[in-house]
C-alpha cells in the first residue's frame, strides 16, 4: 500500500492521546479549555494535511509513512481513502467549534479529557477498514456519553438497552459472517444482526429512542458530538454494504426513508428546543443511509455529500441553538420569546444554519440534496417524492422554530443576551463551508463521486468473490442504466443550448445551478495511478 509523507494518522492520534492525559490533571477550567483547543487544533492540521497529502497522490487509498502498528501488528490498521479523507478532517473540525464556542461561564462542567478521549476513538473509528477494530472502538465511543449521563445523575437505562444491544448484534452479526460461508442461512442471519445493529445505531424509528433521551438529559455539546460524526453510516459502509444481500439493503433504506418523513413530522409539534433539534438531526441523518443503501454511483455521491452537509449545516444549528440555551436555559417552543433585539447575529446564524440543513440554494446542501434526489429516484421512484416532501416539511418547522424564538413579543432582560466572539466564530466557520461549498461545488462532489465509484467496486469484488455474480451484475447494470439516461441527458441539454428558443433560458441557469443539475454526469479531472492495481485488491 502506498505512503503518505509523514505519519500524520498516528501523529495525530499521539496527540490527542497526550493531550487528554495533561488536561486530566490542570485544575483549572478556563486553562483546561486552552489545552484543549490548542491539542484539537494541531489534530485538525494533522488530519488536513493527511487529506492534502492523500489527494496529491491520486491514488484511492494509503497509510502513514514509518507505519508503527503496522510493524507491531503487521497489518495496516490505519489507513486513509477518498471516503474517510474529509471526515477525519470534519470530525475534528466539529470537536474543535465545539469546545471554542463554549461560554467561560459553562467551562467548570465541561469534561474536556473526555472530549480528548472521544475524539481519539472517533479519530480510529474513521482511520480503520478492520472490522474488529471498527467494532471495539464503536463498543467504546459508547462510553463517553454514558460516563455524562452518569456524572449528571440522569438515568441511563434507555441509552444503555439501546446502545447494549447495538454492540451484542453487532459482534454477534460480524462474528457470524466472519466464519461461515456465504450460501448458508447462518450468513444470511449474520447479515440481518448488522442490519439492526446499524439500524440501532444510527437512530432509525422505531428505535430511536435513546437519542431522544440523550439530548435531554446529557450536556447539548455531549449529544452533539455523539452523533454529528454519523459513526453509524460508517459502520454501514465498511461491514454492511461490502457483504449485505440485495434484501438488507433495500430494508434498511425503507427503514430510513421512513424515519426521514416520520421525524420531520415529529420536528413540527415538538414544544421542546431540545426534542425539536433531535428529531430535525434524525430526519436528515436518515437521508444518508437512504442514499448509502441505494448503492448506484449518483445516489451514493449524494448520500456522501449529504453526509457532509447535515453534519457541517446541523452542528452549527445545533451550536447556535446551545448559545441561546447556555443565557435563558432550555427553551419552550409552546410560547414566542421576541429574541431578535437580543440576539441578532444569533437570530441570523440560526437562520442560515437551519435553512442550510434542508437544501438552501447556494449551500452545499442545496447541489447534496439534488444529487441524491436525483440518484434515489432512478432506483425507487417514490422514494424521491417522499425525500423531497420530508425537506419542505424540516424547512416550515425551522421557519416556525425561528419566529417562535426570536420574534412574537418583547424580551426584556437586565443583562446582556449578545453573543461573543468565539461563538459567532465557531458557527460562521461553518457558515463559511457550507456557502463555499455551494458556490464551488465541483472538485468537492468530484472527490465524493470517486469514492462512490470505489466503494461499489468494493461491493462488486464482495459479491463476484463470495459466489454471488448475479447480484453484482444486477449492480452493474443499474451503473450502465444511470450512466446512459446521464448521457442522454447531456445529449438533449446540448441540443437545447444550440436552439435559438431555448438558448436564453439555459443560459439563465449557469453557474452553480448548472453544477447541480449536471452532478451526474461528473468526470474525472486526471487518471488515478496505478488504480487497476489497487481495484485488485
Amino acid at each position: 500500500m502506498t505512503e503518505l509523507h509523514l505519519p500524520w494518522l498516528e501523529l495525530s492520534v499521539i496527540l490527542l492521546l497526550t493531550g487528554a492525559i495533561a488536561v486530566r490533571w490542570v485544575t483549572s477550567a478556563e486553562r483546561a479549555r486552552v489545552y484543549t483547543l490548542a491539542v484539537l487544533g494541531a489534530s485538525l492540521i494533522c488530519n488536513l494535511s493527511a487529506w492534502v497529502d492523500f489527494a496529491r497522490m491520486h491514488i484511492f487509498e494509503a497509510h502513514d509513512r514509518w507505519d508503527l502498528l503496522h510493524a507491531l501488528f503487521g497489518v495496516d490498521l490505519l489507513i486513509v481513502d477518498e471516503f474517510s479523507a474529509p471526515l477525519l478532517m470534519l470530525t475534528t473540525l466539529l470537536s474543535f467549534l465545539t469546545v471554542l464556542s463554549t461560554l467561560r461561564t459553562k467551562v467548570q462542567r465541561v469534561p474536556f479529557s473526555g472530549i480528548l478521549i472521544s475524539q481519539v476513538i472517533v479519530q480510529g473509528i474513521f482511520s480503520t477498514k478492520e472490522p474488529w477494530l471498527l467494532i471495539g472502538l464503536m463498543g467504546l465511543s459508547i462510553l463517553p456519553p454514558l460516563k455524562d449521563l452518569i456524572n449528571r445523575q440522569k438515568s441511563t437505562r434507555v441509552f444503555t438497552i439501546h446502545m447494549g444491544v447495538h454492540f451484542v448484534l453487532l459482534v454477534l452479526g460480524w462474528l457470524l459472517i466472519a466464519t461461515q460461508e456465504p450460501e448458508s442461512s447462518i450468513y444470511l442471519l449474520g447479515g440481518g444482526l448488522l442490519v439492526v445493529s446499524i439500524l440501532i445505531r444510527s437512530g432509525v424509528a422505531p428505535l430511536h429512542c435513546w437519542m431522544t433521551d440523550l439530548f435531554e438529559h446529557a450536556a447539548f455539546g455531549t449529544s452533539i458530538l455523539f452523533v454529528a460524526p454519523m459513526v453509524g453510516a460508517y459502520a454501514a459502509v465498511r461491514l454492511v454494504m461490502p457483504v449485505a444481500p440485495e434484501w438488507g439493503l433495500k430494508l434498511m433504506a425503507l427503514a430510513s426513508l421512513f424515519t426521514t418523513v416520520y421525524a420531520s413530522g415529529m420536528a413540527m409539534v415538538q414544544c421542546e428546543s431540545r426534542r425539536f433539534y433531535c428529531y430535525i438531526f434524525l430526519s436528515h441523518a436518515s437521508l444518508v443511509l437512504v442514499g448509502l443503501e441505494t448503492v448506484t454511483p449518483e445516489a451514493l455521491t449524494g448520500g456522501l455529500c449529504v453526509w457532509f452537509s447535515v453534519s457541517l449545516s446541523l452542528t452549527g444549528f445545533g451550536l447556535t441553538l446551545r448559545s441561546v440555551e447556555s443565557r435563558l436555559g432550555r427553551l419552550s417552543l409552546s410560547d414566542f420569546h421576541g429574541l431578535y433585539d437580543h440576539m441578532p447575529n444569533l437570530a441570523v446564524l440560526f437562520l442560515i444554519t437551519g435553512l442550510a440543513s434542508v437544501g438552501f440554494p447556494g449551500t452545499i446542501g442545496f447541489v447534496s440534496t439534488e444529487l441524491l434526489v436525483d440518484g434515489v429516484i432512478h432506483v425507487y421512484p417514490y422514494f424521491g417524492l417522499a425525500v423531497v416532501a420530508a425537506a419542505a416539511i424540516n424547512g416550515i418547522s425551522i421557519l416556525g422554530v425561528y419566529f417562535r424564538l426570536f420574534t412574537g413579543t418583547k424580551h426584556t432582560s437586565t443583562i446582556s443576551l449578545q453573543s461573543r466572539w468565539p461563538e459567532r466564530l465557531a458557527v460562521m466557520t461553518l457558515v463559511a463551508l457550507m456557502i463555499g461549498g455551494g458556490l464551488y461545488p465541483q472538485s468537492f462532489i468530484a472527490s465524493r463521486n470517486h469514492a462512490a465509484e470505489h466503494l461499489i467496486q468494493e461491493r462488486q469484488a464482495k459479491l463476484s468473490e463470495h459466489g454471488k455474480p448475479e447480484q453484482a451484475l444486477k449492480l452493474l447494470e443499474v451503473d450502465s442504466e444511470v450512466e446512459v439516461e446521464s448521457e442522454a441527458d447531456e445529449q438533449t441539454e446540448n441540443a437545447d443550448r444550440n436552439s435559438p428558443i431555448r438558448a436564453p433560458s439555459i443560459k439563465a441557469k449557469a453557474g452553480t445551478q448548472e453544477i447541480a443539475a449536471g452532478s451526474a454526469r461528473i468526470h474525472r479531472k486526471g487518471p488515478y495511478r496505478n488504480r487497476d492495481a489497487i481495484s485488485d485488491h
